[in-house]
């Protein structure tokens, strides 16, 4: 009998033990897809659950996001964090209506023409919402090809045409088959794999990881830290941007003076929020999320 393949391996494991998350489920939308795959950048699936529902809730389609403002989006998006993706989510909703009649695209290079859609959620869509062969190359998928392959603990800062080349030659020819096992992939990555604390007990593939038989050689560079948020410009930007999202109408300036002591840093934050597109003056003194109400005034 021919032994299976590492996909096969990898694939097989996943059938059996993958997270039962909605946006796996076999009538899920290409929408919903989306949403999830723009969602879970840099933000948990913990916290993305319940804000992917609500969303889908008030936004089943495409039309019905486009058809309201980008003020609403970020105030559903809440404290997902990186809130510019609301907005570009709403922007690819609009050109969705505009450019493909309400239905997401199903081939690569229409989506990634979409506004806010990158090499990886264009490869993930078609893969996952419409069962193509595309290498869905995300960090955990590096870290996995990384060790498993090439025998290295890690994988750089970010992807590059040879990480989309080395998982791309693992995918069966079969596309839902390649589709599948990218999922597999992933999730290995995601639950198994991990960057500090690998479970090579419960791998499918240890009896040929390169990186295992290698004794898993530790990194030579310093081991990456999570990002401080505390007293960042993050921080106050998100502080900011809960008074404008739990208000109706401009906010006074004054009234924002209040939510961070340092003028200095509070300003630079504010006029962030502004050329990032997620805020808009009205007038000299007051400031509003993006299209919430008429068009602001032209401020000379």
């Amino acid at each position: 009998m021919t032994e299976p393949t590492f996909a096969g391996q990898v694939s097989r494991w996943y059938e059996q033990n993958a997270r039962d998350l909605p946006w796996r489920a076999p009538d899920v939308t290409a929408w919903a897809i989306l949403v999830s795959e723009v969602m879970l950048q840099q933000t948990p699936v913990a916290r993305v659950l319940p804000a992917w529902q609500a969303w889908l809730d008030r936004w089943p389609t495409p039309a019905a996001l486009a058809g309201d403002s980008p003020a609403e989006a970020i105030r559903m998006w809440g404290r997902l964090g990186y809130p510019r993706r609301a907005v570009r989510l709403r922007e690819c909703a609009v050109a969705i209506v505009e450019r493909h009649g309400g239905d997401v695209p199903d081939r690569l290079e229409q989506l990634l023409a979409l506004p806010g859609v990158g090499t990886y959620t264009a490869r993930a869509v078609a893969a996952f919402a419409y069962g193509q062969r595309h290498p869905v190359v995300d960090t955990n998928v590096r870290r996995v090809v990384c060790r498993a392959v090439a025998g290295e603990p890690d994988a750089g800062p970010a992807t590059r045409p040879a990480d989309l080349a080395a998982t791309e030659e693992l995918l069966p020819a079969e596309p839902a088959a390649a589709a599948l096992a990218s999922a597999a992939i992933m999730e290995l990555g995601a639950v198994v794999c991990t960057a500090r604390s690998p479970r090579c007990g419960v791998c499918p593939v240890e009896a040929s990881c390169a990186w295992r038989a290698s004794g898993q050689v530790a990194p030579a560079g310093p081991t990456r830290r999570p990002q401080r948020y505390a007293g960042t410009d993050r921080q106050v930007r998100g502080l900011l941007l809960g008074v404008l999202r739990e208000s109706t109408g401009p906010v006074p300036h004054r009234r924002l003076d209040q939510v961070w002591a340092d003028d200095v840093q509070r300003a630079r934050a504010l006029a962030g929020l502004v050329t990032d597109g997620l805020v808009e003056p009205v007038g000299e003194t007051s400031f509003r999320l993006i299209g919430d109400g008429p068009p602001a005034p032209v401020v000379s």
